[in-house]
């Protein structure tokens, strides 16, 4: 296993964050762990039994997750653990508190957000691109200006015509 695979296992256990226990309360000891959860693993096995139980827990399910991956998964979850190495603290800051600020949000709002990035994710890169320069473009108060008139056109329109006008959008996409 690579070096960066192994970084990157850690960094995904490290983000479970639970307190410290020892084996003793619960934990699993190293020795009684599958040869294919000692391999992903590995990088832990010195500290393993004062990790808290919990962890140690979330830990081997990862390692779980890991193993069914494909070949291509663990290649995607590579450049996204990459990607977010080559982040500045406040980038990673930042992303955080968008993620908390997310889990907070009504699941209905949720809901629309992932809709509306996987439409942004299925135009040509091209129009991406366009719409990204577009908003980059714009001041803090043009921005504010432009969410709170989209926000009132979509409160304003019925259930049927957001349902219409998000079918157009589809059929947009397929031409």
């Amino acid at each position: 296993m690579s070096k960066s695979t192994r970084l990157l296992i850690v960094f995904l256990f490290a983000l479970a964050g639970v307190p410290a226990v020892s084996v003793a309360d619960g934990g699993v000891a190293w020795e009684t762990l599958s040869g294919q959860e000692q391999k992903v693993l590995k990088p832990f096995k010195e500290r393993w039994d004062q990790l808290p139980a919990e962890r140690q827990q979330k830990m081997r399910e990862g390692a779980e997750r890991w193993s069914r991956m494909t070949p291509e998964q663990k290649q995607k979850t590579r450049q996204r653990f990459n990607r977010w190495e080559s982040l500045t603290p406040e980038q990673r800051k930042r992303l955080r508190q968008r993620k908390e600020h997310f889990k907070q949000l009504p699941p209905d709002q949720q809901e629309q957000l992932r809709k509306r990035r996987e439409w942004f994710r299925q135009l040509p890169q091209e129009k991406r691109e366009e719409l990204r320069n577009k908003w980059k473009g714009m001041s803090p108060e043009e921005r504010k200006v432009f969410k709170q008139k989209h926000r009132q056109r979509r409160e304003q329109m019925k259930p049927e015509q957001r349902q219409r006008m998000r079918e157009n959008s589809k059929q947009r996409q397929v031409r």
